[in-house]
C-alpha cells in the first residue's frame, strides 16, 4: 500500500466513526460494545441533550462523567466533521469546559 492510500484511509476513519454514531443515534438501536472516542452510544446520547436548545442546557452529571473518561484528543480530531451532522462544533467543544475538564492544548 502506498503512502497516499494510507493517508486517504486515515482520513476516512473519523468520518466513518461519525457516520456510525449518527446512524446508531437516528435508528435508536442498541449497539453492543460500540463506542466513539471511549464514549458509548448511551454516553453520547446523554451529552446530546447539552447540544440542543437555545441556549442549550448545561451538561448533566452523567454527561460530565462520560466526558471525564473520553479520549478528548480523539473528539477534537472529529470536530471538523460535526457540522455535517447537525452538531455545532463550538457547542461540542465547550462541553468539557462546562464539566470542568480541560481540553487538550491542540484542540
Amino acid at each position: 500500500m502506498d503512502c497516499q492510500t494510507e493517508e486517504q484511509d486515515m482520513e476516512r476513519v473519523p468520518k466513518l466513526a461519525i457516520v456510525a454514531l449518527v446512524l446508531a443515534a437516528v435508528i435508536g438501536a442498541e449497539v453492543v460494545a460500540v463506542s466513539i472516542c471511549q464514549m458509548s452510544i448511551a454516553d453520547l446520547q446523554e451529552c446530546k441533550k447539552a447540544l440542543t436548545g437555545t441556549p442549550p442546557p448545561n451538561p448533566s452529571p452523567k454527561c460530565c462523567g462520560a466526558l471525564s473518561k473520553a479520549d478528548l484528543t480523539c473528539l477534537c480530531n472529529l470536530k471538523g466533521s460535526l457540522s455535517g451532522y447537525g452538531i455545532d462544533p463550538k457547542l461540542a467543544m465547550a462541553l468539557p469546559g462546562k464539566c470542568g475538564i480541560p481540553l487538550p492544548s491542540k484542540c
